[in-house]
């Protein structure tokens, strides 16, 4: 199932639009939390329907592990196991390639569990296989995620790795329609560029993928130890040679600053565990930078964490009070704070939007920089 995205105001290189499937309408640019285990950490359905949340991602690795993709199926996909009715976006299990220093040859990984570890064998096949059990809406090709910084060399040969596995992990998706259909499940798969931080292996890797074929477009292996400066020509690299009329996916990439960049340069999706990771270590998001809520400057605090928040956390409960939760060890405190966060997020995102919209993208982007550039 090809997606397209509808263009619906363009701001030099930053777009606003929307991207249909047969679930509904993605409105970009748009920001995916992330539910690693089929859930956002301390959230669940109920929560992100009511704070507006169209799309999540979830992570093969851990599913595939836990529960297992056999048992999501025979329990009605990750939507029914889930009760979660908006979009689901799996992952494909190659940001693990570059976390857990598997075992990489041709063929495809071989990981250890890390729950108990036990060995797995993970081939694009596999891969494609998994997430049409797990029935996401969108599901990600397994790729070669190189550290950075490497070697040319090994850049280059993340590159040829990622398209034999492309195209592999291509063919077993499309020789699954009669499968999935069967099941009503209408599926997308979308492919992955890598390249490094070398604007050539960028330029490459994209055309590459894109001559593969795929319903959408993911740029990954950034965000990964270079600096933004590094990040974003090569992140531009890459998108010169993306499709304009599919959507173009940014992966792992939250912080602010790399966001409304990423924007500037025509970027549709992203997702990143930073809103909820924060939130455990009591990390507040806000239009002034990041607040530490365990600080003792809080204790007497009567304000929200953001005064411009629209969250319900911003709309009821003071920095003394949540200040008090993290001191005590209270988890409703992890709780509330991820409520603001990915709220405070998604909100950024959606203000991009409406800037684009009204010819003024460029002051939105100064100002989120002179906060968090």
């Amino acid at each position: 199932m090809k997606l397209t995205f509808d263009l619906d105001a363009a701001d030099g290189a930053a777009r606003t639009g929307r991207v249909a499937t047969p679930r509904g309408v993605l409105p970009t640019p748009l920001f995916m939390p992330v539910g690693t285990k089929a859930a956002v950490k301390h959230l669940d359905a109920t929560d992100l329907h009511a704070l507006g949340i169209p799309l999540v991602l979830g992570n093969t690795y851990h599913l595939m592990l836990k529960p297992g993709a056999d048992l999501v199926a025979d329990l009605g996909g990750l939507h029914a196991f889930m009760a979660w009715d908006g979009h689901v976006l799996t992952d494909s299990g190659g940001y693990q390639v570059f976390s857990l220093n598997p075992k990489v040859t041709d063929e495809g990984a071989r990981f250890r569990s890390t729950y108990d570890g036990s060995t797995h064998h993970l081939t694009p096949e596999g891969a494609a296989d998994i997430q049409s059990k797990l029935g996401a809406d969108i599901q990600m090709v397994l790729d070669v995620c190189p550290p950075l910084p490497s070697r040319r060399r090994d850049v280059q040969a993340a590159v040829d790795r990622t398209e034999a596995w492309a195209r592999r992990g291509r063919a077993a998706f499309l020789a699954g329609a009669g499968w999935r259909e069967d099941r009503g499940l209408d599926q997308a798969q979308f492919g992955i560029a890598q390249g490094g931080v070398d604007l050539d292996l960028r330029a490459e890797g994209a055309r590459r993928t894109v001559e593969v074929g795929f319903d959408g477009y993911a740029i990954g292996g950034l965000s990964v130890g270079e600096t933004r400066a590094e990040m974003l020509p090569a992140l531009a690299a890459a998108i010169e040679h993306l499709p304009a009329d599919q959507p173009r996916y940014l992966m792992g990439v939250g912080d602010p600053a790399s966001i409304v960049e990423a924007v500037g340069l025509g970027v549709d999706l992203f997702d990143c565990v930073l809103p909820s990771r924060h939130a455990r270590h009591g990390t507040v998001l806000t239009g002034a930078g990041r607040l530490m809520i365990k600080n003792l400057a809080y204790e007497r605090d009567e304000g929200p964490l953001d005064p411009d928040c629209t969250c319900p956390v911003c709309a009821r409960w003071s920095r003394a009070y949540l200040r008090h939760l993290f001191r005590v060890g209270e988890p409703t405190g992890a709780r509330l704070l991820t409520i603001h966060n990915v709220v405070w997020l998604s909100n950024l995102v959606v203000g991009l939007r409406t800037a684009i919209a009204a010819g003024r993208f460029e002051t939105a982007r100064r100002a989120v920089l002179d906060v968090w550039g």
